[in-house]
């Protein structure tokens, strides 16, 4: 039984959770209509080329969220993933994960979006174990800010290294699939390492570190 790591954006899924669900939130009335999809679509093109400061995105795309409580959240998500996410999940990526199921080896999804979106995720995919960023709540409902090491670059590094030592669990043998540079951190800690629909510069490291190259669709 070996570990088998996740990332979730255009990994297990054909698209971005967190810019879906800034749209979501516009749909809802939560956040100002254009302005608000325009400067996210900005701060995600920083991050698609590696330039972000993740805790500015997350500053700017939790604002809609101030004062609202973990269950009103929840309430509006769960649909949210069944009507928009699940359509996206990758038919490759869920037999891939059903491959490592009946291998026994142990799920984990890591991801660089917040963690009630993620979990919700990952729970119409199956998997019961995630790492993602944790949001600080003040007087029952979220402050905007979020909490401890955020999951991103040597942030997944970091808090995947705590999980583990929480867990008793070892990186023998383990995988990580990913499409993101952001990754490279975690690609290069593990034994395994399989890069999915690769943005350009992960293809490159790729082809020259003889990394599998996988298309999912």
């Amino acid at each position: 039984m070996a570990l088998a790591i996740f990332d979730l954006d255009e990994t297990l899924i054909g698209g971005d959770c967190a810019s879906l669900w800034a749209r979501e939130m516009v749909k809802l009335g939560w956040a100002d209509g254009d302005s608000f999809i325009a400067r996210e679509q900005e701060l995600m093109r920083q991050y698609s080329a590696g330039e972000l400061a993740m805790e500015d995105y997350m500053a700017f795309t939790l604002s809609p969220l101030v004062g609202r409580t973990a269950e009103e959240v929840a309430h509006v998500v769960e649909p949210f993933v069944e009507e928009v996410i699940e359509p996206i999940f990758y038919s490759d990526a869920t037999r891939c994960l059903a491959t490592h199921r009946v291998a026994g080896d142990r799920i984990l999804l890591i991801s660089a979006s917040a963690h009630f979106l993620v979990s919700a995720i990952a729970a119409r995919l199956g998997i019961q174990e995630v790492l993602a960023i944790n949001l600080e709540q003040q007087h029952g409902g979220y402050s905007g800010n979020t909490r401890g090491v955020l999951t991103y670059r040597e942030g997944k590094v970091t808090r995947l290294k705590a999980w583990l030592e929480e867990q008793g669990e070892s990186l023998d043998g383990a995988y990580f699939y990913s499409d993101s540079r952001n990754d490279l951190p975690l690609l290069q800690l593990v034994s395994k390492p399989l890069v999915v629909n690769p943005d350009p510069v992960l293809q490159q490291h790729a082809e020259q570190a003889g990394w599998p190259i996988l298309s999912w669709r």
